[in-house]
C-alpha cells in the first residue's frame, strides 16, 4: 500500500478516536483488518504515528492553539480538520517528513473531506508551523 493511501487511512483512524473519545486495541485492530492494513511494515507505520500523536498531542495542540488568528479557539476548529492537522504537525516535527510532502498530502486531505474553507485553514496553520519551527 502507498505512503499516500496509508496515510489517508491514519487520519481516518485519528478521526475516528476524536469523535468517539478513545478507541480501544480492539477497534484498531479491526480497523486494521477492514481497512486491508496487513504487511508489518503498513501496521508499523500507523501506530508510530498513532503512538506519536498520542505521545505529543499536548505539543500538537499548543502548536496550533499559536498559531491560529487571534479570534479562533482550537474548539472552533472542526474535527476533520482537526484531525488533518494532528496527523500533519505529528509528520513534519516529529517522524521529520519532508513538509513539502506533508502539507500537500494534508491540503488533499482536507479538499476530500473538510468544508470549502479546510484546504486553506489547514495550508495557513501548517505553513506557520514550518517557519515556527525553523523547518523550511
Amino acid at each position: 500500500m502507498k505512503r499516500t493511501k496509508l496515510r489517508e487511512l491514519t487520519f481516518k483512524l485519528i478521526y475516528s478516536e476524536t469523535i468517539q473519545k478513545q478507541l480501544e486495541e480492539e477497534e484498531v485492530a479491526n480497523f486494521f483488518e477492514e481497512n486491508e492494513i496487513q504487511t508489518s511494515e503498513e501496521k508499523a507505520y500507523v501506530q508510530e504515528i498513532w503512538n506519536g500523536i498520542h505521545e505529543k498531542e499536548t505539543d500538537i495542540l499548543e502548536a496550533i492553539k499559536r498559531n491560529l488568528k487571534e479570534a479562533w479557539s482550537i474548539e472552533r476548529i472542526a474535527k476533520i480538520d482537526l484531525a488533518i492537522l494532528k496527523l500533519a504537525i505529528y509528520e513534519m516535527v516529529y517522524s521529520k517528513t519532508p513538509y513539502k510532502v506533508v502539507i500537500n498530502e494534508a491540503v488533499e486531505l482536507a479538499k476530500k473531506y473538510g468544508d470549502d474553507n479546510a484546504k486553506v485553514f489547514v495550508n495557513g496553520i501548517l505553513a506557520s508551523i514550518v517557519k515556527e519551527e525553523n523547518l523550511a
